[in-house]
């Protein structure tokens, strides 16, 4: 076998890193310009590969409107952040069966445990068993259609895959505690605030699934809305409230099994508040012409109605305080979580003097291994190679 090369001028150059909207800077590409074309020949067979069509097909990986192909090829990667994501959440899978629900059963059964805080359990079972299927099925059949970087879908059915994980904990949850999954199902179509949050985000999903001229402006601009809503407001902001109310009570060796899960969905959500984070900046940086000051203002307004839909739940969640929870400590952390995904996006905040009241969440997502001893089980759910910390800037 021979080879050969063939030097041409490389027009491709690596970006340097450049700041984000947010201020967070953009990952340095990997890419390494092909320093020409190669020629390999095998017996009488020649093969040439082509480093103007390689280049053309890198500079086309677009966030949307990219290079139109049926190959699934992530190399070379454009969107280094998007696999780095993906790796991390793939290093995090956990399954709900191996968590223990011994001890919650026996509580749940026991006169140990409150009206307030059995009826927190249920709030929480009976609200995420919807809207975890909500984010996902958004996931896949609004955003992930559109997007055209095989990185970018890489790291968006990653996503989906940790909701169906989520989802199939509540199951399991449910089913251990014997709770009647038609009373969650009532919750879920009876609770005026589940309604009006679910309606919040469904409505602005349901408009995106048709086909959409991602050229213009404002259909750029509603996919960005919907990417800020599901990232910045469902998942960063409104799922915090009820997060913190059952991590509370697991702080009080109550519900150690479903505190458990909650914990390493916790830490889920805050890679897929990352991904949607990383795809919005990464589709303004491509079409400016989206963040104008008008749509900033309009994203400012809907994490505020989400705001006000997320503090009246919070109000039918804990209609009376428990022990060390109450209403009103819940309603400043949603304002407070809000701020924190509001000046990630390079958006103004909204209540930028109220502070964390619950420092001690941060502790919640300190996971690395949990060790039952009576049961014999050891389970890692991250290599100890790509542990890392979690900031509380995204708790």
């Amino acid at each position: 076998m021979s080879k050969r090369t063939i030097d041409r001028p490389s027009p491709l150059l690596a970006k340097s890193p450049t700041l984000r909207a947010s201020g967070a800077r953009h990952l340095p590409l990997p890419f390494t310009p092909m320093s020409a074309t190669t020629i390999v020949t095998l017996g009488n067979r020649t093969f040439e590969l082509d480093r103007e069509k390689a280049e053309a097909a890198f500079a086309a990986k677009r966030v949307i409107n990219g290079r139109d192909t049926m190959f699934f090829n992530i190399l070379p990667l454009k969107y280094q952040w998007a696999y780095d994501l993906y790796k991390t959440m793939k290093n995090n899978h956990w399954e709900p069966e191996d968590i223990t629900m011994q001890k919650d059963v026996e509580q749940w059964r026991s006169d140990d445990i409150s009206d307030v805080e059995r009826w927190i359990i249920k709030m929480g079972i009976g609200y995420f068993s919807a809207a975890e299927g909500i984010v996902g099925d958004n996931v896949l059949h609004v955003v992930r259609e559109v997007v055209t970087a095989p990185e970018l879908k890489l790291v968006l059915g990653r996503h989906a895959h940790e909701e169906n994980i989520h989802a199939d904990s509540l199951v399991y949850m449910l089913s251990s505690l014997g709770l009647n999954p038609h009373e969650c199902e009532a919750m879920f179509e009876d609770i005026p605030t589940i309604k009006e949050k679910n309606h919040f985000v469904v409505s602005n999903s349901r408009a995106l699934r048709r086909d959409i001229d991602l050229t213009v402006t404002a259909n750029k601009q509603a996919l960005a809305k919907n990417i800020f809503m599901f990232g910045q407001v469902m998942e960063g902001t409104q799922f915090y409230g009820l997060f913190g109310m059952i991590l509370s009570l697991y702080r009080q060796n109550k519900f150690p099994g479903i505190g458990q899960m909650f914990r390493y969905t916790l830490r889920d959500e805050s890679n897929h508040i990352e991904v949607f984070r990383n795809l919005l900046m990464d589709l303004v940086d491509e079409n400016p012409d989206i963040w104008t000051d008008e749509f900033r203002e309009d994203l400012r307004a809907t994490m505020a109605e989400g705001i006000r839909l997320e503090k009246k739940f919070i109000r039918d969640c804990l209609p009376v305080a428990g022990i060390g929870l109450n209403a009103q400590d819940f309603e400043t952390y949603i304002d407070y979580i809000a701020d924190r995904r509001l000046i990630s996006c390079g958006l103004a905040p909204l209540n930028e003097s109220v502070s964390n009241p619950f420092p001690w969440l941060a502790e919640m997502m300190d996971i690395k291994k949990e060790t039952n001893f009576f049961e014999g089980r050891v389970t890692e759910y991250q290599k100890a190679s790509a542990l890392a910390s979690v900031d509380d800037d995204e708790l």
